[in-house]
């Protein structure tokens, strides 16, 4: 039976190997790197499991002299590192998928803080990796230095095939990597590797050319090159020069992986962009070239991936972000679940994974950086151990996800929420601008909890100590998250502060209750909240002034590469930005603030304060009910998400699952429940 579908599962030759199927995970960076090789290997493999028909590593430093620390990325420095990346290929091959290897040489946005070394460059040029403002210059490399690292280049592709890897990547994207650094309209070289265009493409034609020259016979050759910089005339632009580089190299490689740079553009978040927002820039690729080319826009759309096919943007429907969501998305359209399929939010907290060092996370996919080290597999869980029945008060994110996974297994649930709709938090945020895909958290747990013959969801079903008791249920679940305090009590403040002015809270705002006038949002929270109700009040016709103790706005957000776009976006709506500044006192018509350096004090006008501080778990009922499992008359309590304690959305919808996995087994709290490697 023909499905609209079936152009998706196509198999694809690229080279002397054939993918078999349209569905291709990019690189994408996790966390795991060098240093947890089984865990990186499990992930990956997972994607292979769910159909995913090729799956790259993340960019991988070929040599000692490109060290990304304190990232943690991939390493091919010398045959060493062959056995730790063949646990990858292996987990990959085991699905029949393709294995493919971003090779990575990234000159000044290699900080070489383990290593020490000089990093080679276009010029000797501050270095931007690590923090970006590193204390120290690359190197300018010679002609023979150029020659060197394309000999280091060719060595690692050698290692890479020995690894068993199909597809080897020459990379010139995101602003990252030498060959992109040359292709810059900044490079001045006065040799034959800078000036004019063709002499600022020969290092990355020469890099293609090696790779082909060494592993072509087996391994495919891809390419991966931002095509626009979204920085005009300053640089790299798709009606531009790029389309000029695509024309000049068309046929040499075996794929053409496009995207636009960099990261913090290719990974825009859905406040920001929406599902295949670079298709403009990248269109004109197949145009140019006869080999395959890749693209990535977030699609988690069945229809919106075939529509990019049959329009001729790409052959290959790209992705990370989506991948990592659900790494059964591919598996989920083949077989015609599409309701079934775990869409993408477009958050970033995956990237916070790499920004901050730790395996990756993901706010819709729980099991994602868990597949080793706790067995976790999303789409498979333990069945039911008994048939004791479960009482879950709260269907926010934390209790949604407990109630759906341990329906799953095949207990029966009882899932109470006070309000008339399920959602807690996060039916109440996604209201707030731009974050409206944020409400698939919600819809796919709903959609899944539906399916569920034993799960029995009672809304607008307020629970008092006395009505759990009464229920039956010999195991209780308590997930009624936490709500925002009003005394401006935070990382800043440890005692409330003075005051009687008109204070709201971010709860006040997301039920409807909007202040009026001349507007202070304190954040001492630092993520999106504060930055998002700034752009609500202003868009309403507050005048509005952001004050905070941290040295930039919404802080946090740099870790989700959205920061420099929530400033931008306050500046446009004339939101006066106070950084270095904490609250220290208010009346009804004026706030104190303090700079956090000079301590030096200013009076402002103000209507109104927003205190977007610490929360409050609101864990009463779980205190309440704690002498009924002294005395038996209960047999498991348990509390989780923001009742437990306040965080993003993407803990509380872990600690749901990891509630849900762990019912019914024994945990020895003096024993890590998690595999460590070593």
């Amino acid at each position: 039976m023909t499905s609209r579908y079936d152009i998706l599962f196509q198999p694809i030759q690229i080279g002397p190997v054939t993918a078999p199927n349209r569905f291709y995970q990019v690189p994408h960076c996790n966390g795991f790197g060098w240093r947890m090789p089984k865990g990186l290997a499990a992930m990956r493999g997972m994607k292979a499991e769910g159909g995913w028909g090729v799956v790259c590593t993340e960019e991988t430093e070929i040599h000692y002299t490109s060290d990304l620390s304190p990232f943690f990325e991939g390493r091919i420095w010398d045959d060493a590192d062959i056995p730790s990346l063949q646990l990858m290929t292996e987990s990959v091959h085991k699905h029949g998928s393709l294995a493919g290897i971003e090779l990575a040489y990234n000159g000044r946005d290699a900080s070489n803080l383990y290593t020490r070394a000089a990093p080679f460059d276009l010029a000797s040029r501050g270095l931007v990796g690590g923090s970006g403002y590193e204390p120290g210059q690359s190197r300018s490399a010679s002609k023979d230095d150029l020659k060197q690292i394309r000999k280091w280049h060719r060595n690692a592709a050698i290692r890479a095939k020995r690894a068993g890897f199909d597809i080897i990547y020459c990379y010139a994207g995101h602003n990252l990597t030498l060959a992109f650094h040359l292709l810059s309209k900044d490079n001045d070289r006065s040799d034959e590797y800078g000036g004019s265009l063709e002499n600022r493409v020969r290092f990355f034609r020469e890099l293609i050319e090696d790779t082909k020259e060494a592993v072509g016979d087996t391994c495919a050759v891809a390419v991966r090159f931002a095509v626009d910089e979204l920085l005009g005339a300053e640089g790299m632009q798709h009606d531009g020069e790029a389309r000029d580089i695509v024309g000049m190299l068309a046929e040499l490689p075996d794929l053409w992986d496009v995207n636009i740079s960099s990261w913090k553009n290719d990974s825009i978040t859905s406040r920001f962009g929406k599902e295949g927002h670079q298709e403009k820039y990248i269109a004109f690729v197949k145009q140019l070239t006869t080999k395959p080319v890749v693209g990535v826009g977030r699609y988690t759309s069945p229809d919106s991936m075939v529509s990019a096919i049959e329009r001729g943007i790409m052959d290959m429907i790209g992705a990370a972000r989506p991948s990592i969501a659900d790494p059964f998305l591919p598996t989920k359209i083949k077989e015609g679940r599409h309701e079934d399929i775990r869409e993408c939010i477009g958050c970033n907290i995956c990237v916070t994974g790499d920004t901050r060092f730790v395996p990756i996370r993901c706010t819709q996919n729980p099991t994602m950086g868990e597949e080793f080290r706790r067995d976790w597999h999303p789409e498979i869980i333990a069945p039911k151990k008994s048939e004791e029945e479960i009482l879950i008060v709260g269907a926010g994110p934390a209790g949604l996800e407990a109630a759906r996974a341990l329906g799953q297994r095949g207990y029966r649930v009882i899932l109470t929420d006070a309000k008339r709709e399920a959602g807690g938090r996060v039916l109440l945020e996604s209201q707030l601008p731009n974050l409206i895909e944020w409400r698939r958290v919600i819809d796919w747990r709903l959609t899944q909890i539906q399916k569920l013959e034993n799960v029995f969801f009672y809304p607008s079903s307020k629970v008092s100590v006395e009505d759990a008791l009464e229920a039956g249920a010999p195991h209780i679940i308590i997930a009624t998250g936490s709500t925002w305090r009003r005394d401006g009590m935070g990382r800043y403040h440890s005692r409330p502060l003075p005051g009687n002015g008109n204070v709201f809270t971010p709860d006040d705002l997301m039920s409807g209750k909007l202040p009026t006038g001349k507007v202070l949002i304190y954040d001492d929270d630092h993520y999106y909240m504060g930055g998002v109700l700034a752009e609500l009040l202003a868009t309403n016709g507050c005048e509005v002034t952001l004050v905070t103790p941290a040295p930039t706005i919404s802080a946090w957000t740099e870790y989700t590469l959205e920061q420099s776009r929530i400033y931008k976006r306050l500046l446009s709506l004339n939101v006066t930005l106070l950084p270095y500044h904490a609250l220290a006192s208010f009346s009804p018509t004026t706030a104190a603030i303090t700079h956090t350096i000079t301590n030096t004090e200013t009076s402002l006008a103000c209507d109104a304060i927003v205190m977007v501080t610490d929360r409050i778990p609101n864990d009463s009922l779980y205190h309440e009910l704690k002498p009924a499992l002294a005395d038996g008359r209960l047999k498991s309590l348990r509390l989780i998400g923001d009742a437990e304690a306040p965080n993003i959305i993407a803990q509380a919808v872990f600690s749901g699952h990891l509630a849900a996995r762990e019912f019914d087994e024994v945990i020895d709290p003096d024993v890590a429940p998690f595999k460590i490697e070593r």
